[in-house]
């Protein structure tokens, strides 16, 4: 493997057909490979779990496209790129040294461990509202859980956390989030939903401003350091991280871990004899089925000499690969693809690693840990229901789910 421009490059898929299988395929290209993203963008992906630990925690690896990225300083990164979105946003997850810890600092302030134990009695309700509706549905006829359950829980959960009340509001930022994370499915919503959440989130900081409450948004709206709250900008697109990365992440995660043991029935099994628990189907269901697989992008602030003749050049981008690392031989042997609840150690990446450590994964886990053992409970006979052509995976390669999951509710 080597650097030189010659080398053809692995073709992402952008429409996320076989995002796991092409995951395996890169990796059996080495440890970091030569990728080709929407738009021709060459970057480097990394799927070995050991090297993204390491690259990770590297100072020398950036997040910030307008610092280290010349394709973006240069202009030849426009915003008709279906991945523009998450390049061009100004938050904590683009942020780099100084400007990351500033942000993730006044973010961490807000949105606090005490805020989000205190939403376990809220969850509840909404779980137990959202089951009551379920079982009002005729049981012999196939529901689709993600479009009731799987995709309702984390949108009133995270648009109630922020204070976005109204229906509307949430249905039209559920739309955009969806959006900007099926990007192989009509580039042009893509491009389109990135302004119209901006344009909703502004609205909502306006309206936190004259009628602050006690909500996520106002708390953000209030943080400051010790010289500066947050700019506008970066208020605005900072409420857009933690409303995308909240509802998305989980939505996929729920429906994964449901599929795996609908499929596999002797892994529910060994949940309901107690062989395993349900954090364990949680942390597996997060390692095998990793909800974003690929997250872009990372630059390399400067050259990083891998080894084995690999080296990362100055301004590189760089695709981490979470899917392929979640089943890494390496990590969890010969059959690191097989879900299984019983797994002994179940690392995963899946919520990044370091500095750039998933704030909301305490509240996603707390979500999974609330929905998945009441609907098995309410539902004991729940079994997928068959369809033709099978369950379809959302046409994206950043966020690995599925359109639908027919179920019956029972037998």
């Amino acid at each position: 493997m080597d650097n030189h421009a010659d080398v053809v490059p692995f073709v992402l898929d952008p429409s996320g057909r076989d995002v796991l299988g092409e995951a395996e395929r890169i990796r059996a290209l080495g440890p970091v490979a030569r990728v080709e993203l929407p738009g021709g963008v060459r970057a480097w992906a990394v799927s070995d779990q050991g090297l993204i630990r390491r690259l990770l925690v590297d100072p020398r690896v950036s997040k910030d496209a307008y610092q280290h990225w010349p394709a973006w300083i240069n202009g030849e990164i426009t915003p008709d790129w279906p991945l523009f979105p998450w390049v061009a946003v100004r938050n904590m997850l683009t942020a780099y040294g100084p400007d990351h810890r500033r942000l993730r600092g006044l973010s961490a302030g807000a949105f606090t461990a005490r805020r989000v134990t205190a939403l376990r009695p809220r969850i509840e309700e909404i779980t137990g509202d959202l089951l009551d509706e379920l079982a009002g549905l005729p049981r012999e006829e196939p529901v689709d859980l993600r479009d009731r359950y799987t995709y309702q829980l984390p949108i009133r959960v995270i648009c109630e956390l922020f204070g976005i009340g109204d229906e509307g509001t949430r249905q039209e930022v559920a739309r955009c989030v969806d959006a900007l994370f099926n990007i192989g499915k009509a580039p042009e919503e893509t491009v389109a939903a990135f302004p119209r959440l901006q344009q909703i989130l502004r609205e909502l900081v306006a309206e936190k401003r004259e009628r602050p409450g006690d909500d996520l948004s106002s708390a953000l709206i209030a943080a400051r350091d010790d010289t500066s709250p947050l700019s506008e900008e970066e208020l605005v697109d900072t409420l857009g991280l933690f409303v995308s990365a909240g509802h998305e992440t989980t939505v996929n995660l729920l429906g994964n871990a449901i599929v795996a043991l609908l499929t596999d029935p002797g892994q529910l099994g060994r949940v309901r004899d107690g062989d395993a628990t349900w954090e364990d189907v949680i942390e597996e269901a997060l390692r095998n089925q990793a909800p974003v697989p690929n997250l872009p992008l990372r630059f390399a602030v400067e050259d990083i000499d891998l080894g084995d003749g690999v080296t990362l050049r100055a301004g590189e981008a760089i695709l981490v690969c979470y899917g392929a690392a979640g089943r890494d031989p390496l990590v969890h042997g010969p059959d690191a693809g097989r879900f299984d609840v019983t797994r002994p150690a179940k690392d995963h990446l899946t919520f990044g690693y370091g500095a750039h450590h998933c704030l909301g994964a305490p509240l996603a886990r707390l979500e999974a840990a609330i929905a998945l053992p009441a609907l098995f409970e309410r539902f004991p006979d729940l079994a997928m229901a068959p369809e033709p052509g099978g369950l379809l995976p959302l046409e994206s390669f950043v966020s690995n789910g599925y359109r639908a999951l027919p179920v019956r509710l029972a037998s």
